[in-house]
């Protein structure tokens, strides 16, 4: 098999297929597999999981790489993950550096198997890290476009359009952006809905940092995301908190490249509800450093008009089967391209940045 068909064969075309990988690469490593099982099952009537492999002491330092917080996106997660567990150099490399690596797959299995972005309650797993007894913060910009996002017949019809078009000319494109996608708790059938109490997928993450985070005194996290800038090029967005001291560390361990919601320098908008304080809250004892590795797949536009079609859908249960799948479809090829090329490129950088993470961690020990 050639280098480029061995990278390709990483990757899946279905959930199913992708976890038969993943516990296949995990079993040719010598590791062994917990499974949390999901409550539902998938597209195919396939069991669901959530999937969790370690390598290393329970004490050593962590690096953990998770995958499908967003569900679809997990096509692209799953292969960086299933090519790093069959890379036999970077395993010794973390071994000889003292540094457990914990993949966590598939953290929305039910996304993942059913090609949707969002948990099984229509929750963004990455806006409904809340302290659901107080106040959730209010997004009044979501609230004056709700309808127009999703109305009441698809496709939108002129006049929704130019009512978008129309906010879109008085706010600006980076504030429809925010808007859309900062999270929001007042429209559970819009988008990027963060739910007003934890999602199955929020509860099972904190048992397994419970498990296997509370004994290292540094972890680092790689989280793989899809669908944001150039096609292939994969941004390392600091998923931390606004903390000028871990951004830093962030950037001399990835590079001066880090971007950051706080300052305005990533693509993404500034969000709330994050999935990063999972790490601050359940592993309180560890210096914590993380990045989302957010690769680009298509252009913004045909991002959010995916979004929009495949929670209308979502939304409207007696629409025409055929379209239905043609949504599903359609948002899958917006959030993983699939070819050998694209494929390439994004396991040549999560390879690059693991490494980074491993030499982080163990010059932090050092040090």
């Amino acid at each position: 098999m050639s280098a480029v068909d061995a990278v390709a064969d990483c990757f899946a075309q279905g959930y199913a297929e992708a976890r038969g990988k993943f516990f296949a690469a995990a079993e040719a490593a010598g590791l062994d597999v917990q499974s949390h099982p999901h409550p539902l099952l998938g597209m195919e009537g396939e069991t669901l999981a959530m999937d969790v492999v370690r390598a290393g002491p329970r004490d050593a330092p962590l690096l953990l790489l998770s995958s499908a917080c967003h569900g679809v996106e997990g096509f692209c997660g799953s292969g960086v993950q299933v090519a790093l567990l069959r890379d036999a150099a970077f395993q010794a490399a973390a071994r000889e550096a003292g540094v457990a690596v914990l993949y966590v797959h598939a953290l929305n299995p039910h996304g993942f198997s059913w090609w949707r972005r969002v948990t099984q309650e229509n929750v963004d797993l990455n806006r409904n890290w809340h302290d659901f007894s107080r106040p959730l913060p209010r997004n009044t910009a979501y609230d004056d476009i709700a309808r127009l996002l999703l109305p009441a017949h698809w496709p939108p019809g002129p006049e929704a359009d130019a009512a978008l078009a129309a906010w879109v000319a008085q706010h600006g494109a980076r504030a429809l952006q925010t808007a859309v996608t900062a999270g929001q708790h007042d429209h559970p059938e819009g988008l990027f809905y963060g739910g007003r109490s934890p999602t199955w997928s929020q509860q099972t993450l904190r048992h397994v940092l419970q498990d296997e985070g509370r004994r290292c005194a540094r972890l680092a996290w790689i989280d793989f995301h899809t669908g944001l800038g150039p096609t292939g090029h994969g941004e390392r967005i600091a998923a931390m908190r606004d903390d000028a001291t871990g951004i830093a560390r962030a950037r001399a361990w990835w590079g001066a490249q880090v971007t950051s919601i706080y300052d305005g320098s990533s693509t993404s908008a500034r969000l709330t509800g994050m999935m990063f304080e999972a790490a601050y809250q359940e592993c309180p004892q560890a210096e914590y450093t993380g990045i989302a590795l957010e690769y680009g797949t298509e252009p913004m536009d045909e991002i959010t008009t995916a979004l929009r079609q495949d929670q209308w859908f979502e939304c409207h249960p007696e629409a025409d089967p055929a379209l239905r799948a043609a949504a599903r479809r359609r948002m899958r090829d917006a959030f993983y391209t699939d070819t050998a090329e694209w494929k390439q490129r994004i396991v040549a950088q999560g390879r690059e940045a693991a490494l980074q993470a491993v030499a982080g961690l163990a010059g932090a020990g050092r040090s």
